[in-house]
């Protein structure tokens, strides 16, 4: 997720850079708005459920471990210990692969949800362009709060993946 924010801030400056040389007329021609992205997300009911729900599992993936230290404890014969090592390890990258797959898809989830609403809040302000706050020195509009209320309405309905 790290890598996309990075990406759209690139992106960001790379399309003010290349604009033409002088920004003022790029400015004149566009409304630009931004959005503070870890507001939104920390404000979004939606992100909160969904960063719970990651935690949850994670717990769930510790627990895993904890309980078959346990049993491991229990094992007298090194034959049987290194077996059971080997089996541990084996459904534990299982498990732990399953949790990587999860956690990226609300990751993705709750990303595109932000971008959607972003673009719908963008759109009915008649800004044609949205930053991230970190890029923007001075003007624009900050449609940060907008976007967190369009995000927590009821009538925000998420695209279908």
């Amino acid at each position: 997720m790290k890598k996309l924010k990075a990406l759209f801030i690139a992106a960001a400056a790379m399309f003010l850079i290349g604009a033409g040389n002088n920004i003022s007329s790029v400015a004149q021609a566009q409304t630009i708005g931004y959005v503070n992205y870890k507001t939104v997300e920390s404000n979004y009911e939606y992100a909160k459920q969904a960063y719970k729900e990651i935690d949850t599992k994670y717990l769930e993936l510790q627990q895993y471990l904890m309980d078959k230290e346990k049993q491991y404890k229990n094992i007298d014969s090194p034959i049987n210990k290194k077996n059971f090592e080997e089996q541990v390890q084996k459904d534990f990258k299982l498990k732990n692969d399953e949790f990587d797959k999860f956690k990226l898809k609300k990751a993705q989830e709750v990303e595109g949800n932000i971008l959607q609403a972003t673009k719908a809040v963008a759109a009915d302000k008649k800004i044609d362009v949205v930053l991230d706050y970190r890029v923007i020195f001075t003007g624009g509009v900050d449609i940060s709060q907008d976007v967190i209320n369009y995000l927590n309405s009821p009538s925000f309905k998420p695209a279908k993946k």
